[in-house]
């Protein structure tokens, strides 16, 4: 049961660092060091829920909520910027998925492999849905509401997979539903734009 439990808080908080690097990856260091549903010490991954990296989060997720959301918005989607997030997110959903096995004595490398794909599917899942909801949204409440929407729901499952380790399953079953709604509609879209044609 503990190694299921170790798992599903792994892909919980792997999704959720899909979404949203920076902050669900403070939330749950900061949870490992306060020793609450989870904790990295004793293990090569302490680091997670060290002052330092927690400080480098802080700094980072600082910056994130600091950017004009209404001129870089969609930097953070493409462009260099993007793949750079991207490849970011996966490494830290990576590293958390591989110390949430190590603290229990497994294994890492499934781990780092269920990382990837874990904040893969968060990233696929998150950025068309926040693409589609911006189109559907004024600037103003696009730039007040989308960090709320992305920021708070990544945040809320990294938590809750690490207190409710099953919800992490959950979230990422959502996830993968949203990406194939998010596909199904783009496929309706163009099948109608080819028949127009």
């Amino acid at each position: 049961m503990h190694l299921a439990f170790d798992i599903f808080q792994g892909i919980g908080i792997a999704a959720a660092i899909g979404i949203r690097p920076f902050l669900p990856s403070l939330a749950a260091g900061a949870l490992a060091a306060g020793d609450v549903g989870i904790n990295f010490t004793h293990t090569s991954y302490a680091f997670l829920q060290e002052v330092p990296f927690l400080l480098v989060m802080v700094i980072l997720t600082a910056a994130w909520v600091a950017v004009d959301r209404g001129r870089w918005e969609m930097s953070f989607d493409r462009g260099t910027l993007g793949v750079v997030v991207i490849l970011v997110s996966l490494g830290l959903g990576a590293l958390f998925f591989a110390a949430s096995l190590a603290r229990g004595g497994y294994a890492v490398w499934p781990g780092y492999v269920g990382g990837v794909v874990c904040a893969g599917v968060g990233v696929a899942a998150s950025r068309p849905f926040l693409a589609r909801v911006r189109r559907r949204l004024d600037s103003a409440s696009a730039a007040i509401g989308l960090p709320v929407l992305a920021d708070g729901s990544a945040v809320l499952i990294a938590v809750l997979s690490v207190v409710a380790p099953p919800f992490g399953v959950v979230a990422l079953l959502a996830l993968l539903w949203l990406l194939y709604r998010g596909r199904q509609g783009d496929e309706q879209k163009y099948a109608g734009l080819r028949i127009l044609r």
